[in-house]
């Protein structure tokens, strides 16, 4: 499968982490941190290059000039997600984005005032909510409605998503939903989240942080009003890096959503006038505030260049291929205290597969660890383990599952 694999070559792309013998960890954890492109090194230099040599001149005169850096991104990123160009901008991080855009999105009022999220939202997301919630005087504990899997299930199902509306969503103002869930790994069909919530006037939003460069969400066909991601994951433009936003074209010149708003935020044409009244910039880019952070930027410039080069739907189809593998050597164990949780689908599910350990503790992740087998543990019982297309081969998979063989009882 890697001699056929016309990806293949792309993992010379990345640095792979070594041990101290100058051996390749097999890193499963891109679903946490991607690897870094060789080709990082050079973007970020090149910056720090034209810093040293034109400092403020940069702005306008760098081979990539800073003040208008943040559109080089928005083709490309707009590609990954499905978008539009007009429907995406690069700023800040993930849960800093999704509050700023429930401050437009999230407009309640006594009778429409509640959130809906997913039981197991990634903790960021529930905080967020809870917290906007109270920032506009109402009751987490009553305003916060929980998507969850049924009684002795892990995965969600649509028609008890049908059903909560059906039944409170005259009440809701909002959903938002985790488009691949970071625990389960279960990819859910925003398309028909998006037709729900709207048939009973909610607007719907999704967190796509395990989702973007992983899966191809077709935002804009979707529907959804708004998503938010990191690019630190699938997207590899390094630890902490830069966010991006999705804002459907609908709204691209609505002037009436309310918005927390900045210089960056005004019309290009008159932001350096500085003494005119608010114009909103049309489109997401309308939800900036500040100048672009350059050097983060340039991180992930390189890294949407190697998926432009690439395109998702190849690497997608080498995803579907390298995560049965996995599904399949995992199976073939036939071990009592191993269950992969994620959907068996391929439609409904991106690369993570996250494997249930029962009646046990941290121990096997950690002694995959010990053993250069780099996977993620989170609580209470489950291993996310996570082959990307970019870099992973079918040699790393059974690799890695050769070395489980031998630490399983």
């Amino acid at each position: 499968m890697d001699r056929q694999d016309p990806l293949a070559k792309y993992r010379n792309a990345f640095h792979i982490p070594k041990d101290s013998e100058g051996n390749e960890w097999l890193y499963f954890t891109g679903n946490s941190l991607g690897l870094q492109p060789k080709s990082t090194e050079l973007a970020i230099k090149q910056e720090l290059d034209d810093w040293a040599n034109l400092g403020v001149e940069g702005h306008f005169e760098a081979k990539n000039p800073w003040m208008p850096y943040h559109e080089l991104l928005a083709k490309n990123m707009a590609k990954i997600v499905g978008a539009k160009p007009i429907e995406v901008v690069v700023m800040n991080t993930l849960t800093a984005n999704l509050h700023f855009l429930m401050v437009s999105f999230y407009n309640p009022t006594p009778k429409r005032c509640k959130i809906l999220i997913e039981s197991d939202a990634f903790p960021s997301d529930r905080y967020a909510v809870q917290t906007q919630l109270e920032f506009h005087g109402y009751d987490a504990k009553e305003c916060l409605i929980e998507w969850t899997p049924r009684e002795g299930e892990t995965l969600l199902r649509m028609e008890d998503l049908e059903q909560i509306l059906e039944n409170q969503g005259d009440e809701i103002a909002l959903l938002l939903i985790g488009g691949v869930n970071y625990y389960t790994g279960q990819y859910l069909d925003l398309k028909r989240i998006a037709t729900l919530g709207h048939a009973k006037g909610c607007k719907v939003g999704i967190d796509l942080a395990h989702g973007a460069g992983n899966i191809e969400p077709n935002l804009h066909d979707s529907g959804v009003d708004f998503a938010a991601w990191c690019t630190y994951k699938y997207l590899n433009s390094g630890p902490g890096s830069l966010g991006g936003v999705f804002v459907h074209e609908r709204h691209a010149h609505d002037e009436t959503l309310k918005r927390f708003a900045g210089w960056w935020s005004q019309n290009k044409a008159t932001r350096f006038d500085m003494r005119q009244p608010l114009d909103i910039t049309p489109g997401a880019e309308g939800w900036q505030l500040s100048n672009p952070t350059i050097l983060s930027m340039a991180a992930i410039k390189a890294s949407l260049e190697l998926f432009s080069e690439v395109g998702m739907t190849a690497l997608r189809q080498k995803s579907v291929k390298l995560t049965a593998y996995l599904e399949f050597l995992i199976n073939e164990l036939n071990h009592p205290q191993i269950n992969i949780i994620t959907p068996k689908d391929p439609n409904r599910r991106g690369c993570q597969l996250s494997i249930q350990v029962n009646n046990a503790d941290r121990s096997l992740h950690r002694q995959l660890t010990e053993n250069h087998v780099i996977t993620d543990w989170r609580e209470p019982d489950v291993i996310r383990c996570a082959p990307v297309p970019f870099y992973n081969s079918f040699d790393d998979i059974y690799k890695m599952v050769e070395i489980l063989k031998t630490l399983l009882p």
